[in-house]
């Protein structure tokens, strides 16, 4: 799926983490790519995180699945919200939702949530930490967007639900199939489903807090080091006072941190392979019997194209050499001969070779390790 009227560069440079804005049908052409029977049938099965939000008599209530099957003939005309995670994973029609976005680099996309409300159903007014694209797929539903929240905003008091105590919308909009809100971090915003049937994609990207990448990064640092890197100070001298921790002490102290803090090359190999780490590892699975090269050379060379495993994330750092590819936790150093295929794959779902150039012997080996990852594959074993 693509857009046909949208100014990617105004937008970055306009509203990108500055303002929301209200995109009329860009698309192409728009198609709803779930059916809300489908969506309903992902809620129930195992693995799948799937949620609920009900509003009864102005009480707000959240339930986690899976859901019994025959939940949703229960539920009958109240106020409700089904809500599920990362349907891109699941579903590659959703998964396409996604191409027109790539102006947003890779690692920073999360995934695509898929929701459900019948008439005046929604999830209660709230603030997110990251920016999202909220796409119309069936249905209307009217949006309200207010002022930035913080950590002193105030919040109704729930165990489950982190909803606004006092939501003051400044813009308000309705959005039908095909549109498109864009809303960034911290503003606050609501959408409450007009009429049956209401389908909301929300595409959803990551942004760590600087909390985060320093625990992860340390948790990381620590592991690697030997315990008997240790402070000596085999040059002793005495001191005017022994209570004092002297200037020569403190700075070799500060010296041992710093050095292993501040390495540069560990920490983007590091954040690589982090960031790359899949949300949900299980739904990647690897093969059920591995392929040769002469195997994977026919299947290219007949112009057969490899796929990414949709739940797979991949990325690379630019390094003197060459570069670092990173694919679900793993780093894959490649040379000169891998290096361009390793930029295609990730910048594309999908790559065909060109049958009259044959693939380097490298470059199957890389495809077949990936292979072997689960992270690509062929769409005749989907």
């Amino acid at each position: 799926m693509q857009f046909k009227n949208f100014d990617v560069d105004h937008f970055l440079r306009e509203h990108w983490q500055k303002q929301p804005l209200l995109i009329r049908n860009p698309w192409v052409e728009w198609t709803n790519p779930l059916e809300p029977d489908e969506l309903a049938g992902l809620a129930c099965e195992d693995g799948v995180e799937a949620r609920m939000v009900k509003l009864d008599r102005a009480r707000w209530k959240l339930e986690d699945g899976p859901f019994p099957e025959e939940k949703f003939a229960k539920l009958g005309a109240k106020r409700w919200t089904l809500l599920v995670q990362a349907v891109d994973q699941l579903v590659p029609q959703v998964a396409a939702l996604i191409e027109p976005f790539r102006f947003v680099p890779n690692w920073r996309i999360d995934d695509v949530m898929v929701s459900y409300a019948t008439d005046g159903g929604g999830v209660g007014p709230h603030f997110d930490q990251y920016d999202v694209f909220l796409v119309q797929g069936l249905g209307r539903r009217r949006w309200q967007v207010g002022p930035l929240c913080d950590a002193q905003t105030e919040l109704l008091p729930h165990d489950d639900l982190r909803l606004l105590a006092n939501f003051q919308p400044t813009a308000e909009w309705v959005l039908e199939p095909g549109d498109i809100l864009y809303v960034p971090p911290r503003f606050a915003h609501d959408g409450v489903a007009l009429g049956d049937d209401c389908m909301t994609y929300s595409i959803g990207f990551r942004a760590p807090s600087r909390s985060e990448l320093v625990s992860n990064w340390c948790d990381h640092v620590l592991a690697e080091l030997d315990d008997d890197d240790r402070y000596a100070d085999p040059d002793l001298a005495r001191q005017a006072n022994p209570g004092e921790i002297a200037p020569a002490a403190l700075d070799q102290l500060h010296a041992m941190v710093s050095e292993a803090l501040l390495d540069r090359a560990g920490f983007a190999r590091w954040f690589g392979q982090y960031t790359s780490t899949p949300k949900y590892p299980d739904a990647i699975g690897e093969p059920d019997e591995p392929l040769t090269a002469d195997q994977f050379r026919t299947r290219l060379a007949a112009g057969e194209p490899l796929h990414r495993n949709p739940a797979s994330r991949f990325a690379f750092i630019r390094n003197a050499a060459s570069l670092t590819l990173f694919v679900d936790g793993e780093n894959l150093d490649c040379t000169p001969d891998t290096t361009p295929f390793a930029e295609t794959l990730c910048g594309n779902d999908q790559v065909t070779f060109n049958p009259a150039e044959p693939v380097n012997a490298a470059t199957i080996a890389l495809i077949a390790a990936l292979y072997d990852m689960g992270s690509v594959g062929f769409e005749s074993e989907d």
